[in-house]
C-alpha cells in the first residue's frame, strides 16, 4: 500500500493521526479515500465545487505532482503523498517542500568521494564531481539524484521534506561547484596543493552542512538579501536563523 502524510495542522480531522495506509492508485483516489475515513478533513482539501483548494500543495516523494500528471498522477506501493498546505516564507512568498534527504544524500556521497579522490590523489574525480555540481545547479536539483533514487526505491530511506527555500541550496552547491572547477584547473596548472585547499574547503563546508546542520553557501545567500544584492531575493524561512537546516514537517 501508498502511504499519505498528513501536516501536523491537519491531524486534527484524522483523529491525530500523521500517516496512513490507502490501497489507490492514482493520487486523486488516495485523496478520495481519505475524505471517505474521515469527512471533517474534505472542507479543507476542497471547495464546495469539488476542486481542489490552490493552497493545497501535494508532493509524490519529492515531487511536486503539478510537474507530473496532476491528481492522476499514478502511485506504487512505495510511495509517499504529502499534503503540505502553503506555508508563508520571508519574502511573502509560499515555501517550497524540499525533500532534505536527497541533498543529505548527495552531501554524503560528495564528500566520500572527495576524500577518496584525496587519498587515491585521484584529481579527476574532483573535476568529475565539480561537472555534477555544476550541472545540479543548473537543473536545481542535488548533484547525486541517481543515488538518492536508488536507495529510496530500496526503502534505505525516505523523503524529508521541509518547507524551504530552494533558491540558497543552489546557490550553496555551484559555488562548491566554482571552487571544484578551480581546483581542477589548479591541478592542471601543476599547483596541487592550491587544488587540494579549494577540495578541502569543499569537503568542509559539506561536512558542516551534512552532520551540523549549517549551511555556509545558504547563509552567505541570505546576507547578500540582506545587503540588496540583485539575484538574492529570498529570506530565511520564519523562525529559522540564516544557514540554519529548517524542522521538518510533521
Amino acid at each position: 500500500m501508498s502511504k499519505i502524510r498528513i501536516p501536523t495542522p491537519l491531524r486534527s480531522y484524522t483523529d491525530g493521526q500523521g500517516q496512513l495506509d490507502v490501497d489507490a492508485k492514482t493520487v486523486d483516489e488516495a485523496l478520495r479515500e481519505l475524505t471517505a475515513r474521515y469527512p471533517s478533513i474534505q472542507p479543507h482539501l476542497y471547495s464546495e465545487e469539488g476542486e481542489l483548494r490552490p493552497y493545497v500543495n501535494l508532493f509524490l516523494n519529492d515531487e511536486d505532482v503539478r510537474s507530473m500528471d496532476g491528481v492522476q498522477t499514478a502511485l506504487e506501493e512505495s510511495d509517499t503523498l504529502m499534503i503540505l498546505p502553503s506555508i508563508a516564507g520571508g519574502s511573502s512568498e509560499a515555501l517550497k517542500a524540499i525533500d532534505h534527504s536527497a541533498m543529505q544524500t548527495s552531501m554524503a556521497v560528495r564528500l566520500g568521494v572527495l576524500l577518496a579522490a584525496f587519498i587515491t590523489d585521484a584529481q579527476w574525480l574532483v573535476a568529475a564531481i565539480a561537472v555534477l555540481m555544476l550541472i545540479g545547479t543548473a537543473r536545481g536539483k542535488p548533484d547525486f539524484p541517481f543515488v538518492y533514487r536508488l536507495i529510496r526505491r530500496r526503502g534505505w530511506i525516505a523523503p524529508e521534506l521541509v518547507p524551504d527555500n530552494p533558491e540558497p541550496h543552489r546557490f550553496s552547491l555551484g559555488i562548491g561547484g566554482l571552487f571544484l572547477a578551480g581546483g581542477s584547473l589548479a591541478f592542471l596548472a601543476g599547483l596541487p596543493a592550491a587544488g587540494w585547499t579549494l577540495t578541502w574547503i569543499v569537503m568542509g563546508l559539506t561536512a558542516l552542512n551534512l552532520f551540523g546542520g549549517f549551511c555556509v553557501g545558504c547563509a552567505a545567500y541570505y546576507w547578500f538579501n540582506r545587503l540588496g544584492l540583485p539575484g538574492f531575493a529570498k529570506t530565511p524561512p520564519p523562525g529559522v536563523i540564516p544557514g540554519r537546516r529548517p524542522e521538518r514537517v510533521e
